[in-house]
């Protein structure tokens, strides 16, 4: 990429910097009322699904479902506060995201120094592998052997992705810290570790192993899936953006890469106007009550491509990139490609 391409990628992304920089500046009643409204009911509804198991354990799940969607809000708000968003003071952000994180069980400094990177490099073909959903090309996955293609089609499968993947990622996955992890994160994990282990002894005390796990287990379950879900679909449908680093733009993988999730408003609410995720990475730094107004008051946001509930079970079809014909695909491209080389082989 020659200095005058990337100097005129770098005008357009500070010129997009200064239109939404009024809407970056965080509201603390705002903040502090989207606090109230998603931890109060959590903890309310939490106890209540514990109260319920004396009448019905399918009353439970149901209260268990229903504090899962909070539990889906409270993350977002760990995730503003990550990208410095949710309040103007570090302190403030750093402090009520350890205890948003805390809650769907993530150690904060990990989970944000990774999603740092998701935003740094999302779309990037060849700076994937942190803090994103993986995905192979047509190509590579070609030249995987049979137990890499096995491995890869297992992780993609529904089931292992919002069933199985939610539950090793928020139970298991986040116990260990990375290589080459900073201090920071090490620490990070710990802390996040030691106060779960306080946590659940003290749960566990109080009304018994059984009784935590049949109302913790469908919450995590849930919130987990719901999470993986909105991940996967903001980065995984038709017409997304994904280049080589020599020519990749990041104000194209914002508004390219980057999926406008239209949800019913009551998802909307429960997960933290998300869906607006375009908006989000052409600038982390806007709260997320902010980002349908935005959305509503800038013109350019209007020819976006919107994303239904609907329409978005389609990109549980797509597995892999196509370089060729620059769209994600099926497996079904790739098996024809394996059967020719075997035939070609013979």
């Amino acid at each position: 990429m020659t200095k005058a391409i990337r100097a005129k990628m770098n005008a357009k992304l500070q010129s997009w910097k200064e239109t939404l920089k009024p809407y970056s500046r965080p509201s603390r009643r705002r903040s502090i009322w989207q606090l109230a409204n998603s931890i109060v009911p959590y903890l309310g509804l939490w106890y209540l699904a514990y109260r319920l198991l004396d009448v019905s354990y399918w009353a439970t799940v149901g209260a268990s479902v229903l504090a899962a969607g909070f539990l889906v809000r409270i993350f977002i708000i760990a995730h503003d506060c990550g990208h410095g968003s949710f309040f103007r003071s570090r302190k403030a952000n750093a402090f009520w995201g350890g205890i948003t994180s805390f809650m769907p069980f993530l150690p904060y400094h990990a989970w944000r120094h990774e999603h740092a990177v998701h935003h740094a490099h999302s779309g990037n073909l060849d700076r994937r592998g942190m803090g994103d959903i993986e995905t192979l090309t047509v190509k590579e996955y070609v030249s995987r052997t049979r137990w890499e293609r096995f491995r890869y089609r297992a992780y993609r499968h529904p089931v292992v992705m919002l069933v199985i993947g939610p539950l090793y990622t928020f139970l298991i996955s986040y116990r260990f810290w990375p290589s080459r992890a900073t201090r920071r994160v090490k620490m990070s994990v710990m802390r996040t570790n030691a106060a779960l282990a306080i946590m659940v002894v003290a749960m566990t005390m109080m009304i018994g192993v059984k009784a935590f796990v049949l109302v913790q287990l469908p919450i995590l379950l849930v919130s987990g899936a719901a999470g993986i879900w909105l991940f996967y679909v903001q980065h995984q449908f038709e017409g997304v953006y994904w280049e080589r680093n020599e020519k990749w733009d990041f104000v194209e993988q914002s508004l390219k890469g980057s999926s406008y999730y239209k949800l019913p408003r009551v998802l909307q609410w429960f997960s933290g106007n998300i869906g607006f995720h375009h908006i989000h990475h052409l600038s982390a730094k806007v709260p997320n009550y902010y980002l349908e107004k935005c959305q509503k008051e800038i013109a350019a946001f209007h020819r976006v491509k919107a994303i239904t509930l609907l329409s978005s079970l389609k990109s549980l079809s797509f597995r892999l990139w196509d370089e060729e014909k620059r769209k994600l695909v099926g497996f079904a491209v790739a098996d024809a490609m394996l059967r020719s080389q075997a035939e070609a082989a013979r």
